[in-house]
């Protein structure tokens, strides 16, 4: 079953929530959603870890599609995260420029360098893929929609 569904799916279990907001593309609105999205009890619940590591996948997808989805026109971006047992569901929607070929980047590493000739960027595919499992993108008439899940921890 792929993430978009078991989103839907997760919903209409007993005691599952939920959270939606709407983004605006540009770097502020994406910071001030990420901290009110972290305010939120679903995300407020996990461990320190797994919060962690929620952020970077979320803060990473959402710059991508700042940067590149909406690099010729501003736009907004739909963000429902769902909890389900031991994962978060998160379903990612905007109308932007669609992925370069109709597909996700590959996320693959280079070869090793030394410390000081790696790059400042180009490691969020190779972050978002170790991070995240099934991890889907379609694009739907003029919208992109990515889909995926997140193991996560709650403290005992």
């Amino acid at each position: 079953m792929s993430a978009d569904r078991k989103v839907m799916s997760a919903r209409t279990r007993p005691g599952a929530q939920s959270i939606s907001c709407i983004l605006d593309s540009h770097p502020e609105a994406i910071s001030a959603g990420l901290q009110e999205m972290f305010s939120c009890d679903i995300l407020q619940a996990l461990t320190e870890d797994s919060r962690g590591t929620v952020e970077i996948v979320l803060a990473e997808v959402l710059n991508n599609v700042v940067e590149h989805a909406y690099a010729r026109y501003p736009g907004r971006i739909e963000v429902t995260i769902t909890s389900g047992e031991g994962y978060l569901f998160v379903r990612m929607a905007d109308n932007g420029l669609p992925m370069p070929g109709g597909d996700l980047p590959g996320g693959a590493l280079g070869r090793a360098m030394n410390i000081q000739d790696l790059p400042e960027g180009g490691f969020g595919w190779y972050l978002i893929r170790s991070l995240s499992q099934e991890l889907t993108y379609l694009r739907d008439g003029p919208d992109n929609v990515l889909s995926f899940c997140i193991g996560v921890d709650y403290p005992t």
